[in-house]
C-alpha cells in the first residue's frame, strides 16, 4: 500500500467516526417543536397530549430577571422513570426552549440559562411512560431578553 492511499484511508475512517455521531443528532432533533411560535403547536409536535400537574417538579428559577438575556433554570424531576424534561416559555418568540432525554438510569436534572423575552411562565413538562406531568413557575422579566 502507498504512503498516499493509507493517507487517504485513515482521513475517510477519521471522516465517518465525526460524520456518524453529527447524523445521528440530527435524527433525534425535533427541527419542527423548536421553530414553531405557539406554545401548543410546540407540544403537539412534541406529541403531547394531555398533561397532569405535578409537584414533584422542582423548578428553580429567579422570581424577577434583571435582564431576559440570561436567566437560569434549574430542573430537577422526582418522578419515577422520568424519560424526557422539556422547557418552554410561552411569550417567547419560539416557545421550546431545550428538551432533554435520559436513559439508562440518568438522574433528571438539568441547569441551563436561558432567554426570555418577556414576563411569562417557565413550563416544564415531564414524560415518563405513556404520561405527561408539568409545573410551571412565573418569572418577571425586567429588561427583554429577546432582540
Amino acid at each position: 500500500m502507498q504512503r498516499r492511499d493509507f493517507v487517504k484511508l485513515i482521513s475517510g475512517a477519521f471522516a465517518m467516526a465525526f460524520i456518524a455521531p453529527i447524523t445521528a443528532f440530527a435524527a433525534i432533533w425535533n427541527k419542527a417543536a423548536f421553530e414553531t411560535n405557539k406554545l401548543n403547536e410546540a407540544e403537539k409536535k412534541l406529541e403531547i397530549n394531555s398533561e397532569k400537574f405535578s409537584q414533584d417538579i422542582l423548578i428553580t428559577v429567579p422570581d424577577k430577571a434583571e435582564n431576559g438575556a440570561i436567566v437560569q433554570v434549574e430542573v430537577k424531576s422526582n418522578i419515577p422513570n422520568t424519560e424526557t424534561i422539556s422547557i418552554l416559555v410561552e411569550k417567547n418568540p419560539t416557545p421550546l426552549i431545550a428538551h432533554f432525554k435520559f436513559s439508562n438510569g440518568a438522574e433528571p436534572f438539568v441547569v441551563t440559562r436561558i432567554k426570555m423575552a418577556e414576563t411569562s411562565n417557565v413550563k416544564v413538562v415531564v414524560k415518563a411512560g405513556n404520561q405527561y406531568f408539568t409545573n410551571a413557575k412565573n418569572v418577571i422579566v425586567l429588561e427583554n431578553g429577546c432582540g
